[in-house]
């Protein structure tokens, strides 16, 4: 069996403790008690609770990063759908991370680790808008983006099934326009 390092460990328990308590109701010492160390030792490997987060969720945001480079290039037309399934591909990936980031988003985007999150997440919103500035389609593409968060986080179906529906319903809220007749 292969020996998993104590920095492995903590970001293990860490996630585990984050997903479950919060991020602001899990202590270094909660982590570090369950990992069977001692603070010390969890401080040695991390610079501090931001550093462990950070570590978390940067493979999330390295592929939100590129999944906005990829929408870039594509017309008004095709982003929306492109964001919907890359999006919702995404969170699937990331579930954990996502429970995680989803309960402190408003603290979170104001760490200095997570400053470059606010312009990523920014053009997914505007890719589900479809890059309209209407008042409408902005809401339409924020309301979306969050459901299809908790929906994910929250959920027990099979990823396959989950990402069908998910894709579906965001399809018919964004792409249908207010006047278009059903």
């Amino acid at each position: 069996m292969a020996r998993v390092s104590t920095r492995d460990e903590i970001l293990r328990v860490a996630a585990e403790q984050f997903a479950h308590f919060g991020y602001k109701g899990t202590s270094l010492q909660d982590i570090a008690a369950e990992v069977g160390c001692s603070k010390a030792t969890l401080l040695y490997h991390f610079a501090g609770k931001d550093a462990i987060l950070a570590e978390l969720t940067a493979p999330a945001a390295r592929e939100l990063a590129d999944l906005v480079a990829r929408l870039a290039p594509l017309d008004d037309t095709a982003v929306q759908a492109a964001a919907i399934e890359g999006f919702v591909d995404l969170v699937l990936r990331h579930r954990r991370e996502a429970k995680v980031i989803y309960g402190g988003i408003p603290q979170f985007l104001q760490e200095p680790a997570f400053a470059d999150l606010l312009p990523l997440t920014d053009a997914l919103c505007a890719a589900f808008a479809g890059r309209s500035t209407e008042p409408a389609a902005c809401i339409a593409a924020e309301v979306v983006l969050s459901g299809i968060v908790t929906v994910v986080i929250d959920e027990e179906r099979e990823p396959a099934e989950l990402r069908a529906a998910l894709v579906g319903v965001a399809r018919r809220a964004l792409l249908t326009r207010p006047d278009d007749k059903d």
